[in-house]
């Protein structure tokens, strides 16, 4: 069978990082960045021997990189990227699967439908699969702004936004410490679940814990609201136990003087490795003086995402729900 696009780029991408990797003995993620790098400036950007030099020069002259479409670039980006993630141990080292990803260009699009051009921010943006592919779904003309810690996970978002021409400013930062950043209409994120090392910092935010080390994924919420215009609103995919853990009770009151929860969608089990790691999808609208809650939030138990007809039920019970919200 004749390969297809995404595969042809995929086996190019991963064959020339399986090469740096040999050479320069690191993780497939670091000579990935390098191998995108590559690509990219259509050079060699990095230290290797000779012989490795030569033969990147030579893939890169066989490979007529300007015939891929943007789409095809992503997917086998996606793809390096995940086979990079599997030998990770790293729990932040995790993508967002495509299909959730979808389904959130999906809400981004319903919730942003009435402004003419949108900022959209993920504040732990990780490799930036989860933001191109929103940024790719909606309509208006977008500013988009990425945050993360981790020095190789920031490289792969840059060099992945890059290849895909996706105009995405990133900082290279923790995100829970202040940012040079305007208040945006659309926050986005996958959160990261755990504590937070910095008690410091941590105090600095209405839900920190009371004792010991705060959550994470508590603060990550609070901090994308203090960088979302009033009105705005905020996409999170959530751990399931978020309204459940024993800082919840924190959490409920600061959304209800700060927020109008607008739906939870709960993802398959099916899509995940346990029931303890099942996730949600929570959409959060910032309160300001036009705001009002819904009369009756989106509340969604999502089928497996491979049963197309369940899914095509679900999505027009969806539609329907909000040509109601957005009257």
């Amino acid at each position: 069978m004749e390969k297809t696009n995404v595969e042809k780029l995929f086996d190019w991408i991963d064959q020339t990082s399986l090469m740096i990797q040999q050479n320069k003995n690191e993780p497939y993620l670091d000579s990935l960045a390098t191998t995108l790098e590559c690509l990219f400036y259509q050079d060699i950007t990095d230290d290797v021997d000779d012989i490795v030099a030569q033969k990147i020069q030579h893939a890169l002259k066989n490979l007529s990189f300007h015939s891929f479409e943007t789409e095809e670039i992503r997917k086998a980006i996606q793809l390096a990227i995940l086979k990079g993630m599997k030998d990770s141990t790293q729990q932040q080292h995790l993508m967002t699967p495509e299909t959730v990803a979808l389904l959130i260009g999906y809400l981004a699009e319903k919730v942003t439908k009435g402004h003419e051009k949108l900022r959209v921010f993920d504040p732990a943006c990780g490799t930036g699969s989860l933001l191109t592919t929103i940024v790719k779904q909606l309509k208006q003309p977008t500013e988009a702004f990425g945050s993360e810690v981790d020095p190789t996970l920031i490289k792969l978002s840059l060099l992945n936004a890059n290849l895909q021409k996706a105009n995405i400013e990133f900082f290279h930062q923790d995100s829970l410490s202040p940012f040079l950043l305007d208040p945006v209409d659309l926050v986005i994120a996958d959160l990261p679940v755990g504590y937070y090392p910095d008690d410091i910092r941590a105090n600095d935010y209405e839900l920190s814990a009371n004792e010991g080390h705060s959550y994470a994924h508590h603060l990550f919420i609070e901090q994308s609201m203090n960088y979302t215009n009033d009105g705005g609103y905020l996409i999170f995919v959530i751990p399931d136990f978020l309204f459940n853990s024993d800082q919840a009770d924190k959490l409920h009151a600061y959304l209800q003087k700060n927020a109008h929860i607008i739906g939870v969608l709960r993802l398959p089990e099916s899509a995940f490795k346990s029931e303890k790691s099942a996730k949600s999808i929570l959409v959060l609208q910032k309160k300001g003086n036009q705001t009002s809650s819904p009369k009756q939030p989106l509340l969604v138990q999502l089928p497996s995402l491979k049963n197309a007809k369940a899914m095509n039920d679900i999505l027009d019970q969806m539609n329907s729900w909000f040509a109601n919200y957005l009257v």
